[in-house]
C-alpha cells in the first residue's frame, strides 16, 4: 500500500493536470471536437504517471468538459450556453463599472500569477506582448493580443475561476467599440498603444520577478490609466 503522503502527492498532481487542461479548454487551445493528447503524450509532457493522467481525464469527463470515445481517444465537448454574467452595452458608465470590477479581479490574479507562474506561462505572456507590439506598430488591431495577455495572467493563477470570470466578461474585457474608435483615429492610437505597452511590460516584469505586490500595483495602474484613455473628459 502506498503511504498517505504518496496518495496526496498523486491527487495533487492530478489536480494540477486537471487545472492545466481545463485552462487550455477554456482559453480555446483545445476547441470543441478536438482530440486531447494521448495518455502517453500527457505522461511525457507533464511528467506524471499514467494513473494520474487517467484520474485527471476522469475528473474532466465528470465536469462535462470532455468525453471518451472507445478506441479513439478523449475529445473536448461543446460547452453549454450559460446564463453567466450579463455585460451591458458599451456606454461610458458601463465601461467605467467594468474597469472597476477588473481592478479588483485582475490585481489579485496578477499577484497570484507572480507566485505561481511557470516558465512556459511567462513565455506565452511574452509572446502575447510581442504580438501586441507588432500589431500596434503596423497600425493593426491589437485587441485580441491584449485580451490574450490578460487571460494568460488569469491562467497562471492556477485557479480556473479567474479565467472563467474574465471569459464571462466577453467583449467587456476589452471594450471593442471604444478601442476601435481609438484605432481608427490614427494619431491617437500610437501613443495609447505605446503607453499601454509600457504598462503591460511592467506587469510582466513584476510577474517574472515573482513580486506579487508590484504585480498588483502594476495592474491597478494599467486599468486606471485605461479608464482615462477610454473615457477622456
Amino acid at each position: 500500500m502506498l503511504p498517505d503522503h504518496a496518495h496526496k502527492r498523486g491527487h495533487s498532481r492530478a489536480h494540477d493536470l486537471v487545472s492545466s487542461l481545463t485552462q487550455q479548454i477554456l482559453l480555446g487551445t483545445f476547441k470543441p471536437g478536438d482530440k486531447l493528447p494521448s495518455e502517453n503524450t500527457l505522461v511525457r509532457e507533464h511528467g506524471v504517471s499514467r494513473t494520474v493522467v487517467r484520474e485527471a481525464l476522469s475528473k474532466l469527463q465528470a465536469s462535462g468538459l470532455v468525453e471518451p470515445r472507445h478506441g479513439i481517444g478523449t475529445f473536448v465537448m461543446a460547452r453549454q450556453a450559460q446564463a453567466g454574467l450579463r455585460v451591458a452595452a458599451e456606454s461610458a458608465a458601463n465601461v467605467r463599472d467594468l474597469l472597476e470590477l477588473r481592478v479588483g479581479l485582475e490585481s489579485q490574479a496578477a499577484a497570484l500569477a507572480a507566485l505561481r507562474r511557470d516558465e512556459g506561462q511567462l513565455a506565452r505572456m511574452r509572446q502575447a506582448l510581442d504580438d501586441y507590439q507588432d500589431l500596434a506598430a503596423a497600425g493593426d488591431s491589437c485587441i485580441e493580443a491584449d485580451r490574450r495577455f490578460h487571460l494568460l495572467i488569469a491562467e497562471a493563477t492556477g485557479n480556473l475561476y479567474f479565467t472563467e470570470m474574465l471569459l464571462q466578461l466577453g467583449n467587456g474585457l476589452i471594450p471593442r467599440n471604444r478601442m476601435a474608435q481609438a484605432e481608427r483615429s490614427g494619431s491617437r492610437m500610437a501613443p495609447q498603444a505605446y503607453l499601454a505597452n509600457l504598462e503591460h511590460e511592467a506587469i510582466l516584469n513584476a510577474i517574472r520577478r515573482q513580486d506579487p505586490d508590484a504585480a498588483r500595483a502594476a495592474v491597478c495602474l494599467h486599468l486606471s490609466n485605461s479608464r482615462d484613455r477610454l473615457l477622456p473628459d
